[in-house]
């Protein structure tokens, strides 16, 4: 079985960087994510298994250019798109600051 993009459990330190296992504050897009994330889940948007799903289903190139944060924040807004919980104009607009 082929493993996937984004199962870098167990794999050979030569198929990976190095993991950064020094701790680190999260930024403050860090905490606004996980806020969103848990906002959304509170008020049953989203579930951390819709998260995983969408995480994983991200292509491999984008999955490996992402920060740990920014898959989240790509999966959250897959994810609210496909529920029509926001939609693309509004999604643009906002990115466009109108």
């Amino acid at each position: 079985m082929q493993r996937a993009h984004h199962d870098l459990g167990g794999a050979s330190k030569f198929m990976c960087e190095p993991v950064d296992i020094e701790p680190h504050a999260p930024t403050g897009f860090d905490r606004e994510v996980d806020a969103l994330r848990q906002m959304l889940a509170a008020k049953k948007l989203m579930t951390v298994d819709e998260l995983r799903r969408g995480i994983e289903a991200i292509p491999e190139a984008e999955y490996h250019r992402l920060s740990y944060y920014q898959r989240w924040i790509r999966s959250i807004t897959d994810t609210l798109l496909r529920h029509g919980v926001i939609t693309e104009t509004e999604l643009r607009a906002a990115l466009e600051g109108s």
